[in-house]
């Protein structure tokens, strides 16, 4: 196999399908997932560990291809000459290579461009606050992120700091200043890099995703102090965001922490990708609102009231996932079926279909 005109090839299928991710692993054909679907490329060879070890030998240097195979598995992001670029991660299973590769698209979209609701340009206007987007892997948190910082950077002059692991959507500094900083590459992790934000005249922050309780401490402080922060997290819905945040920190300093994200949070947003019954893919989401009410239950401890307050609170913008499951129905846009699988609390969605 030649392996940079095999990658190459294997590429031009994902892009050409409209596909979104790329999986290499030995033993398997290469596969590719279109609108949430694997499908193997069965014309292809079923590649060996030597292929999947020579694969992955021309997207990484060599002191990364070192560190890898001590570690067993890395981030890292690959651009070929075209422009087109992926997050990738490489890992071994049964003692040989795995390759998944997402593709991040060179045009950033808007918030309109991704059949999200407009009330998200909101957050990005801002001067100052902690949002968050949540959802499972694979859910368009970082391309919903990569909106709201493009618009910040075409409307306002800002300087922008952006800490990721791997970059992803690579920004152009339009009216605002830009500096992108990837972990091990330009910063040797997210702790260290958020002290160091606090020294370089930030305007807004966005923490490609909230890992250990430094890592969130340094974000909510950061947006307590003036500034504008953005970042992921692997959580369902509001509610198992807050805990999640609170859990993460020793019993004696949860207290403090809540106190914090009470007078920090602006909102926090959750978001999935449903297959379309006419193809592709349509986001249903939920939207949590920071306000007087949302502040007291945080601080109180009554996180698990928050469901109620969301899907109360309409008249203050915010959405309830359920009833966005069930717009899309009613639109034709997604199955009832689908409405289920992807619900958090199908007895409400009872109710609105």
């Amino acid at each position: 196999m030649e392996f940079q005109s095999s990658l190459k090839k294997f590429i031009n299928v994902l892009v050409h399908e409209g596909g979104s991710d790329l999986h290499l692993s030995a033993g398997s054909h290469p596969t590719v997932r279109i609108a949430s679907s694997l499908v193997s490329l069965t014309k292809e060879p079923i590649l060996s560990p030597e292929d999947t070890l020579g694969l992955l030998s021309v997207m990484i240097t060599p002191e990364e291809k070192e560190r890898f195979l001590q570690t067993k598995e890395i981030d890292f992001s690959y651009q070929l000459e075209d422009g087109n670029r992926f997050r990738c991660n490489a890992f071994f299973q049964r003692g040989a290579i795995g390759i998944a590769m997402r593709l991040i698209p060179n045009a950033i979209r808007s918030i309109a461009e991704l059949n999200l609701p407009p009330i998200l340009e909101s957050f990005a206007r801002r001067s100052q606050g902690f949002f968050l987007v949540v959802g499972p892997v694979g859910q368009g948190k970082t391309t919903t992120l990569a909106a709201l910082i493009e618009l910040i950077n075409q409307e306002r002059a800002e300087h922008i700091v952006t800490i990721e692991d791997p970059i992803e959507y690579v920004f152009e500094p339009k009216r605002s200043l830009v500096d992108q900083r990837e972990v091990r590459i330009d910063t040797e992790n997210f702790a260290s890099a958020l002290r160091g934000a606090f020294r370089q005249d930030i305007d807004v922050l966005l923490i490609g995703e909230m890992r250990g309780p430094e890592t969130m401490a340094s974000a909510v402080t950061a947006a307590e102090t003036g500034h504008l922060v953005f970042s992921t997290l692997h959580t369902n819905n509001a509610a198992q965001t807050i805990n999640r945040i609170v859990d993460t920190f020793p019993g004696n300093q949860q207290d403090q922490i809540r106190l914090q994200l009470a007078a920090s949070l602006a909102g926090i947003f959750s978001q999935r990708l449903i297959p379309r019954i006419g193809g592709g893919l349509v986001p249903a989401y939920e939207l949590l609102i920071a306000n007087t009410a949302v502040a007291n239950l945080i601080r109180e401890k009554r996180t698990h009231e928050l469901n109620t307050v969301i899907e109360t609170g309409a008249q203050d913008g915010m959405i309830d996932m359920s009833r966005s499951l069930a717009e899309l129905v009613a639109r034709g846009e997604i199955s009832v079926d689908s409405a289920y699988q992807y619900s958090l609390n199908p007895k409400v969605l009872d109710r609105l279909l």
